[in-house]
């Protein structure tokens, strides 16, 4: 695909949106209970997607994906993310490593992964916390890689937090190869197959008693020279680039996820009756819709504001850092106030709105909490205000 003008991303963008909501929704029971029953419903919906057409839109066309520029899949990430399963059901998860290991893997990393990432059959994950190493602070990692005598690589550490790790067949790790804990020089990232003798799960890490966060451990695990990603050493300029386009892509996610839960809360405004007539007519739902809404409406240009700057490679970290944090929080306003209006129907089985509560509540602290994006933005504006008069907004 290239050349797309606006109708057909908005064609797109409808065909994603109306596949998410009639063949992933009814699907997420399944999926959210993990387990052989959601890889074969997963399976399933990614063969739907083939044959619709919308198979990995975002990703490189020479590897088999759609070839759909960065800068029009914004829309698009909105509209698949109104499901946590909607990128990995349209083959569009693995953006990030595929991007990343595209401009910063070895040839042999390229041809042996990743038309694999691209056609579904491998799946990858992206290790950097540590327990006593938070991602906010990558400079006290201690996951140690030393050179083997090959040439290659050895692995020791431990990682948690790590998204969909049972599940994967590469992780990236980054990990210390040169220098002590506290160096902000020395840290490398290394491409690991997770069948490599010494790869383990430690344990599952259920995050408000949801799966799919996981501890991993490295004992002695081997890799080749080839399986570097950039340069050793200079491991951090390579996740900065990745960090700024995977805040962005969540923020847009939890945007749909927003829009999802609005739906909600007004459909259940509108059609639930009470003794004094429509949950509608009474004030304090009201407020809770006009509430819900500007929350939703101020989030989502933060959102696109940062995916264009970040599609056109220029400095976005001021813009993703609000984009992220406002999303989070629209996120969680939305959904707690959807809960509110359906009562004790909103806290049980027979609605999203717990999923989606729990993921609002869970990415105001899941990379980067709310607290280190506050600092960081500020710190930035303030760098740019040199004396008295108006600082540019």
């Amino acid at each position: 695909m290239r050349d797309h003008d606006v109708t057909d991303v908005e064609s797109l963008r409808e065909r994603v949106a109306v596949f998410v909501r009639e063949r992933v929704f009814p699907r997420e029971p399944e999926l959210d209970a993990g387990g052989p029953g959601a890889g074969e419903a997963r399976e399933l919906l990614r063969s739907q997607a083939r044959r619709e057409g919308l198979w990995a839109l975002p990703l490189p066309s020479e590897l088999g994906g759609g070839g759909l520029p960065l800068a029009a899949y914004g829309s698009l990430a909105e509209a698949e993310g109104a499901s946590d399963h909607g990128p990995a059901a349209l083959g569009s998860a693995p953006l990030l490593d595929v991007r990343m290991l595209s401009r910063h893997g070895s040839p042999r990393v390229g041809t042996e992964y990743l038309p694999g990432l691209v056609s579904g059959a491998l799946r990858s994950c992206y290790a950097m916390t540590e327990p006593d190493a938070p991602g906010t602070e990558p400079a006290l990692t201690a996951t140690r890689a030393e050179r083997s005598p090959g040439g290659g690589w050895r692995v020791t550490g431990r990682k948690w937090f790590v998204s969909h790790a049972a599940d994967a067949d590469l992780v990236t790790v980054l990990a210390r190869t040169g220098g002590s804990p506290g160096d902000r020089d020395g840290l490398s990232l290394l491409l690991v197959p997770t069948a490599s003798p010494g790869f383990r799960i430690v344990r599952a890490l259920p995050v408000l008693g949801s799966t799919g966060q996981y501890e991993i451990a490295f004992d002695g695990v081997t890799v080749g020279g080839d399986h570097l990603v950039g340069d050793a050493g200079r491991a951090l300029t390579v996740a900065s680039e990745r960090l700024q386009l995977g805040r962005t892509l969540r923020a847009l996610r939890w945007i749909g996820q927003a829009q999802r839960a609005f739906g909600l809360l007004c459909g259940r405004a509108v059609a639930r009756r009470g003794a004094r007539g429509p949950l509608a007519d009474h004030q304090l739902v009201q407020q809770h819709v006009f509430e819900a809404l500007l929350a939703l409406r101020t989030a989502r240009p933060l959102a696109y504001e940062a995916m264009t700057l970040v599609a056109e490679g220029r400095d976005a970290r001021v813009e993703v850092g609000l984009a992220k944090t406002a999303a989070a929080r629209a996120l969680q306003e939305v959904a707690d106030r959807a809960v509110q209006v359906f009562g004790a129907a909103g806290l049980g089985p027979d609605t999203p709105l717990p999923a989606l509560l729990r993921t609002g509540r869970t990415a105001r602290i899941l990379d980067g909490p709310d607290e280190q994006h506050v600092s960081s933005v500020a710190r930035r504006v303030l760098r740019s205000h040199h004396g008295p008069g108006v600082t540019p907004v």
